[in-house]
């Protein structure tokens, strides 16, 4: 392994376009699953600066924790704060993130022109996918007029893109209100018209029988499930049950509209998840219209990446794999 200053340097490099002066961008800074340091990630959220320890126990990482911090502070002086999280951390407020440096964190970040609530302490995560960026911008430009509906919302960053790229109506479902509750910050800061009805803090799959017995329908869904989860109403598995979830959703299609599934199972090959995807395409009831890939920050550089993934992502560039599905409808359904 080369000394982390050198990958460092290496990876800032090659994401100096990434850069902005105002420093209100976010992205990933250095992926050390691909990069050279499997203990370490480092993500920037405006100028507040991320870093994940992923050593287990985390002691075996806290030497690089520390030469990162260095080597950060002395090349992006105008970092206001960092933050630590720690994968294995025997808390949840080791999980979820301590300071490390500096002031309170950013709240928001601007991506393509939007606004977005972040909030880099409340969660394990920070409140932004940065492996979805290529996926927001897409939605801000192609569902224009259209109705949505953002499954598995999170903190609803996609659902914020489509309405900020001129959708009709986005509807966020999430288990977790607090999530929920930073969308409703992202709307602010866009000047977006708040409904709270657009807003459901339910089980996915109880809300998802609503809908149905309902009848409502929508022109484009997004299916971002968590890599694994149960409750008492059902099981979300990325490995062996993707398309039971993708079908779950399909009656809530309108003739001619979006299905946008990802899934980020890391053991699921490329190759695995496109022929589950064929597989559900064969009746003539779905068509592979598009696959998104993830952005290169996320993913590593040509001359940045090091080591072979766990399985091979192709046709896909990383593990998170993003198809844009057309959906047609039958006529009795």
């Amino acid at each position: 392994m080369q000394p982390l200053p050198k990958l460092l340097d290496q990876c800032m490099v090659a994401r100096a376009a990434l850069f902005d002066a105002a420093h209100e961008s976010a992205f990933r800074l250095f992926n050390g699953f691909t990069e050279g340091c499997p203990d370490l990630v480092i993500d920037l959220y405006s100028s507040t600066v991320v870093l994940t320890n992923y050593a287990d126990p985390p002691q075996v990482g806290q030497a690089w924790i520390i030469a990162a911090q260095d080597f950060l502070q002395t090349r992006l002086p105008w970092l206001r704060a960092g933050i630590l999280k720690t994968r294995n951390g025997k808390s949840a407020a080791e999980k979820h993130g301590t300071s490390l440096f500096g002031d309170k964190p950013d709240r928001k970040i601007k991506e393509h022109g939007v606004w977005y609530a972040v909030n880099p302490i409340m969660h394990q995560d920070a409140g932004l996918y940065l492996d979805t960026r290529n996926l927001r911008r897409w939605a801000f430009d192609h569902l224009q007029g259209q109705t949505v509906l953002n499954t598995f919302a999170y903190t609803g960053s996609l659902g914020v893109a489509a309405l900020a790229g001129g959708a009709k109506r986005t509807v966020h479902l999430d288990r977790n209100p607090q999530f929920l509750d930073l969308a409703m910050e992202s709307y602010a800061l866009n000047g977006l018209p708040l409904h709270k009805r657009d807003f459901i803090a339910a089980d996915f799959f109880r809300q998802i029988g609503q809908f149905k017995r309902t009848d409502q329908r929508f022109d484009a869904v997004f299916l971002d499930p968590p890599f694994f989860s149960a409750s008492s109403t059902g099981v979300v598995d990325q490995i062996h049950e993707s398309a039971r979830l993708i079908n779950k959703v399909r009656p809530l299609i309108n003739d001619g509209g979006t299905l946008v599934a990802v899934n980020n199972a890391v053991y699921v090959s490329g190759q695995d998840y496109l022929q589950t995807l064929e597989a559900l395409c064969a009746d003539g009831y779905l068509k592979i219209m598009e696959l998104i890939p993830v952005p290169d920050d996320f993913a590593g550089y040509p001359e940045t990446r090091g080591g072979t993934p766990i399985t091979d992502p192709t046709p896909f560039n990383h593990s998170t794999k993003i198809a844009v599905l057309q959906v047609r409808r039958k006529e009795t359904q």
